[in-house]
């Protein structure tokens, strides 16, 4: 929770002077913090948090290579027992209630660590787990992973032949019509689930006492969806069960002339992203994924390729004397541009040698190679930037506009070389708008949603299409970079952002928690950009904001969002997400008033002497309903960026 400052409380700001001292002091004390948080080479990097399935995991994977080291297994297990809830089971997100999918990976990684069935945590686990159905009713890369260590028939997970490597681009269905992170988890599965290899854990590990039901008798068959469903949804999910149920047929039993042509495609297309840096993706679950199909391919561990996927795993840990826990990802270019974007617009000299190196650190880390995205975009020149440090094959569009706004501001910089960069950057930016007019984040025109309907798409988030969050974006990043509202490209994301209001106000954030993330996205980008803000819709989404300030003056909103709208803008509130409503509140024209001052206040009293502040619960988004994060560094510097536009709007 919140440790607030004991100096001035809020009866004390009472002139505007003395309001204008609180606030300058606390700019500085902010500033000065980020400032001493810097790497020596200018960047930034924050831990990125996710919940306890990644830390389950990695010690479960160290079991399948034969890598037990006792001593971190138990530190990750002491870790994961302070994730425990009260009703035994692991959530997906703080303050989220419990999962069954976490919570069986836990129980079965704290049982190959040697935790006693009897153990208090484990029988609490157990309990719910059985109450919840069992792993029958788990999702399905929780079943995968209990497929691979013997605990799930193989017979139970769905199709997916690895013939898929050989579907032609012009076919409805093929590797490039699903998302970046989609695409390297399944490269390396297809590979797994055709040759479904089984690493037996020794027999007290096995988890005969999670089923409910005796396995033998449990039916491992998908769940065909009632008719009380959409008629669409019920269509489409019943339609791809039965060509799962097909398709396992022709792998038993059918003729497979293709298959050794595929495994060698896979193997190929593996290979030529794991001989980059940054690991496949950049992500956990495709580098684990892909040390597992290698290894089914015959590939030593001491080969270099699975030495340099295991080698980026290794770097994702967080350990201290007595815990260790694995982050899904880092998040460098991303914290360095909002970073850098933040200090400037709370004063700080525009070419302050911090600013200077984080420029240089950012223009180093451009990408300008061809990746996966040039299928559909073949004319279009590489410029953007990755969110980890290395990802040559996947840069992404919210990275790239902040590093431009970033580049735009600081001064200081080789201005060729700050030309050169923002133009390709620019360029590549332009050429990835879809065809409806918004941004995705990895690839254009992503977005055939007829998919999230197979079953193993049951995470519901196979696909990347345009999102607000990101069209707001890239309409800040053009009115950043002295674009109009008049130009073609903005009236065509202006008119995506219309379509996908919601009818209360607010826009969805796909990539932050959650109406209230896509609302500051959007605002922020209508006003940088020159939009009228006069105009009904606009005023709409600020008369939603105002309506969701809290009593204590700040905002926040659960996660619970995602999965019921009527949710929207309400939460406990946190800092990070104060200072996304006052940015759009601020973007949107509302300079002051009741509702801006009492945010502003909320962020005075909310920070910490040292100038930092504290999300006590999560602020970001892996994948809606399934997937969170936590951005340790989002309520250093989103707190100080509102606070600098604040004083800056004041005059």
């Amino acid at each position: 929770m919140f440790v607030p400052r004991t100096d001035p409380a809020p009866a004390s700001r009472a002139s505007s002077g003395t309001r204008s001292r609180d606030i300058d002091a606390a700019i500085e004390r902010a500033q000065q913090h980020l400032l001493s948080a810097q790497a020596p080479d200018g960047h930034w990097v924050g831990e990125l948090e996710a919940d306890s399935t990644i830390t389950s995991e990695y010690l479960l994977f160290c079991h399948l290579l034969d890598r037990v080291d006792r001593e971190r297994e138990r530190k990750m297990v002491q870790y994961l027992r302070r994730q425990q809830l009260p009703d035994g089971g692991f959530s997906l997100y703080e303050g989220g209630p419990a999962n069954l999918s976490a919570t069986i990976k836990a129980y079965f990684a704290m049982k190959a660590a040697g935790v006693a069935p009897e153990d208090p945590a484990m029988a609490a686990a157990r309990a719910l787990v059985r109450r919840s159905g069992g792993p029958v009713e788990a999702n399905v890369f929780t079943k995968i992973l209990l497929a691979l260590l013997g605990e799930y028939d193989w017979s139970g997970v769905p199709a997916m032949p690895v013939e898929i490597m050989l579907l032609p681009r012009w076919s409805y269905f093929n590797l490039l019509e699903v998302s970046y992170w989609s695409r390297t988890v399944i490269v390396p599965l297809l590979i797994l689930m055709d040759v479904k290899p089984v690493k037996r854990l020794a027999p007290g590990c096995h988890l005969d006492e999670l089923w409910p039901v005796p396995r033998e008798r449990s039916s491992l068959r998908f769940h065909r969806v009632p008719r009380p469903f959409s008629p669409k949804t019920f269509l489409w999910k019943n339609f791809f069960i039965g060509v799962d149920d097909c398709l396992k047929g022709w792998q038993r039993l059918g003729p497979r002339p293709f298959r050794a042509r595929a495994i060698g495609a896979a193997r190929r297309w593996l290979e030529e992203r794991l001989a980059v840096p940054g690991g496949l993706g950049g992500i956990f679950p495709a580098m684990v994924n892909s040390v597992l199909a290698l290894r089914c391919l015959g590939y030593l561990d001491d080969h270099p390729l699975i030495r340099g996927q295991v080698k980026e795993i290794e770097a994702l840990g967080v350990e201290d004397s007595q815990s260790l826990h694995y982050q899904p990802c880092v998040s460098p270019v991303w914290d360095t541009s909002i970073a850098a974007n933040a200090l400037i617009e709370s004063g700080l000299p525009a070419d302050h040698p911090a600013l200077v190196r984080s420029g240089e650190w950012m223009m180093d880390h451009q990408v300008t190679v061809p990746g996966d995205w040039q299928a559909k975009r073949p004319h279009v020149t590489p410029g953007g930037w990755p969110f980890q440090y290395h990802n040559d094959f996947y840069p992404d569009l919210d990275d790239s506009a902040m590093v431009m706004m970033a580049l735009q501001k600081i001064q200081g910089l080789d201005p060729a070389r700050r030309r050169r960069a923002l133009a390709r950057g620019l360029e590549w930016f332009l050429g990835m708008q879809g065809s409806d007019g918004g941004w995705g984040s990895f690839d254009a025109d992503n977005n055939r949603l007829i998919f999230n309907n197979i079953p193993f798409a049951d995470h519901g988030a196979l696909l990347d299409p345009s999102t607000e969050d990101l069209t707001g974006r890239g309409l800040e990043l053009l009115g950043t970079l002295g674009y109009g509202p008049d130009l073609p490209v903005v009236r065509r994301a202006v008119r995506f952002i219309r379509r996908t209001q919601r009818e209360e106000g607010p826009w969805y954030g796909r990539w932050g928690a959650n109406y209230i993330y896509g609302a500051w996205s959007v605002l922020r980008g209508l006003g940088v950009v020159g939009e009228s803000l006069s105009q009904e819709y606009v005023q709409r989404a600020v008369a939603w904001l105002e309506a969701r300030q809290n009593a204590d003056g700040g905002w926040g909103e659960t996660l619970a969002s995602y999965e019921n709208s009527s949710l929207a803008g309400c939460g406990e509130s946190i800092p990070s997400q104060t200072a996304w409503a006052l940015l759009g509140l601020l973007a949107a024209g509302r300079r002051e008033g009741p509702a801006v001052d009492r945010g502003i206040a909320f962020l005075l009293d909310s920070q910490r002497g040292d100038g930092t502040w504290e999300d006590p619960f999560w602020n970001g988004t892996g994948f809606p309903r399934v997937f969170y994060l936590k951005y340790h560094l989002y309520a250093r510097y989103f707190p100080l960026w509102a606070l600098g536009v604040y004083r800056n709007s004041r005059g």
